[in-house]
């Protein structure tokens, strides 16, 4: 991970007087998103990259050692700057917080493979860190409960990203339903609760899994906050 750790936190060289060098890490990270995004993270290799910039792959390796830090400084590129939240309590920046954060993932699907597992967070995934994190102050919450709630609403927003992603211009929870009808339609005896709570659903209820998520996990930190004013 040393590597990793020099290409996402390394100084990066200060602008010379001169022509500017034809290669940057910047570009090389944008030419690798724009692959991930159109054909998935298992087209981005080091010699399409320079392919795509019109280089051999050994000019790349000058700039990023292999494709583990290529793909790193891609995902960290992608994540951006946190949105600034400003306005409401804790509660009302934190559900921003995380509204902020799902568009991202739908936007570069790719980057729900690619941070995942041990590797070292770069400096824009930290920033969003901060700012879930820095949202709790004064809630009373140790340090390792604001970690925990941040993970919480990291992994919720992630399981919606991943369903999303997984029914490419569709609705998951749409697709989920329509299929469980029909199953219901054959063995709804066998599965009484789940036919019982389909025929329940009402219409203006579905498809608010994100919201229905958020609001169980607000309301739960809701409640140990108040627990550690009492």
């Amino acid at each position: 991970m040393a590597s990793n750790v020099e290409v996402l936190w390394g100084a990066r060289p200060t602008p010379r007087r001169g022509p500017k060098p034809a290669l940057n890490l910047d570009l090389i990270a944008r030419t690798g998103i724009r692959i991930a995004d159109a054909e998935g993270l298992a087209a981005v290799s080091m010699q399409r990259v320079a392919e795509e910039l019109g280089f051999t792959k050994m000019s790349l390796y000058r700039y990023v050692p292999g494709k583990a830090e290529l793909v790193a400084l891609m995902a960290d590129l992608a994540m951006g700057q946190p949105t600034e939240l400003r306005r409401g309590g804790w509660r009302d920046r934190l559900d921003a917080w995380a509204r902020a954060l799902l568009p991202l993932f739908l936007r570069h699907p790719w980057t729900l493979e690619a941070t995942t597992g041990p590797r070292v967070p770069g400096p824009n995934e930290l920033s969003w860190m901060e700012s879930a994190i820095a949202a709790l102050d004064g809630t009373g919450l140790h340090g390792s409960e604001r970690m925990d709630a941040v993970v919480v609403l990291v992994g919720h927003v992630r399981n919606i990203a991943q369903q999303a992603a997984a029914v490419p211009g569709g609705d998951p929870e749409k697709h989920l339903g329509a299929v469980l009808v029909e199953l219901m339609r054959e063995h709804g005896d066998r599965y009484p609760a789940v036919s019982a709570a389909l025929a329940a659903t009402r219409e203006d209820t579905q498809d608010q899994a994100l919201d229905f998520g958020l609001a169980r996990i607000l309301d739960g930190l809701e409640a140990l906050v108040a627990d550690r004013s009492a």
